[in-house]
């Protein structure tokens, strides 16, 4: 099953390593790279590392494009986006692996012509020829409308197509409205959109359910280092991963939704599905690479990974 990924606002993640990182002062950093990012593109990145065909879509500032196209290559990814005037934006990511801490500074990025966001719908339309699924992820770029992924949701549907969402914010809460199939908030954005606190696992069941009048079928909500929540309209179960060292953050999310769908393309369980998104979660947490590991060890995380119905014993 070949796996679709949208990025509309895609990012050159600039990662300095520096442990112990303080503000106000200077530090002294032990590594910097520059890599193609943006949370679609790492999905889809996740999404070959595990030998699963996948294409991506989006806008790149055709200045600076050159990265991302070098990174599709070597992956064997298919390259649909469409290029804008100008440079794609560079995000600064300070890992502090000694407090096991990451500091995130975002630019805005570039603002799409009317005549790429007609550009964007032509690839959509043809990929939709030949993926079953789609994942939208990430911020919208400025000078958009908030209502776009909700836009590309009801297309996509009218396609018979699968959505995944990924996103906070108006573009997450209009894009609820058009109905995905599947949503990734973690805690505080399911906070946001329900409009109270969520102070336990019932709570989070509950706002999470009433989502699904939308039409969506599953929301999986990330909740930190005590792992997340799949609720759909039957089951409420969470993963609890292992006890593991940390040695990044970065990216986290973007591997649980890739394990997610590469469960999903494989029919698996519920409780499969959350085991191998942990376990691809877990593979991005425990290496400083923006590779996931090998299958060997993706499958002993796979093993390691809790699985328990909400306040019930472990299965």
């Amino acid at each position: 099953m070949k796996i679709a990924t949208v990025t509309l606002n895609p990012a050159i993640d600039q990662t300095v390593r520096v442990n112990n990182f303080r503000a106000n002062t200077v530090n002294r950093g032990q590594a910097m790279q520059f890599n193609a990012g943006g949370k679609g593109v790492n999905v889809a990145s996740f999404l070959a590392d595990s030998g699963h065909e996948v294409a991506v879509t989006g806008f790149l500032g055709q200045d600076n494009a050159e990265i991302f196209e070098r990174f599709f290559a070597r992956k064997g990814i298919a390259d649909h986006f469409v290029r804008i005037p100008g440079e794609t934006r560079t995000g600064v990511k300070i890992v502090d692996e000694a407090r096991q801490r990451t500091t995130d500074i975002n630019m805005p990025g570039l603002t799409p012509p009317s005549e790429a966001i007609e550009a964007l719908f032509e690839q959509i339309e043809h990929l939709a020829a030949s993926c079953d699924w789609f994942v939208l992820a990430g911020a919208l770029p400025p000078g958009v409308p908030d209502t776009l992924y909700a836009t590309i949701i009801a297309r996509l549907k009218e396609l018979g197509k699968h959505v995944a969402l990924d996103t906070s914010g108006q573009a997450l809460r209009q894009g609820v409205l058009a109905g995905p199939t599947v949503i990734k908030p973690n805690i505080d954005e399911l906070q946001e959109l329900s409009g109270r606190t969520l102070a336990n696992e019932f709570d989070i069941e509950l706002a999470s359910s009433e989502l699904m009048n939308n039409g969506i079928k599953l929301v999986v909500v990330s909740m930190g280092e005590r792992g997340a929540m799949f609720i759909d309209e039957e089951n409420a179960l969470v993963a609890v991963p292992p006890a593991v060292t940390v040695k990044s953050t970065v990216g986290a999310g973007d591997a649980l939704v890739a394990g997610l769908l590469a469960g999903l393309a494989q029919n698996m369980s519920l409780a499969d599905c959350a085991r191998l998104a942990t376990a691809y979660s877990l593979g991005r947490i425990t290496g400083l690479s923006s590779r996931l590991p090998d299958r060997e060890t993706l499958q002993a995380y796979f093993q390691q990974v809790t699985i328990h119905t909400r306040n019930s014993v472990s299965l």
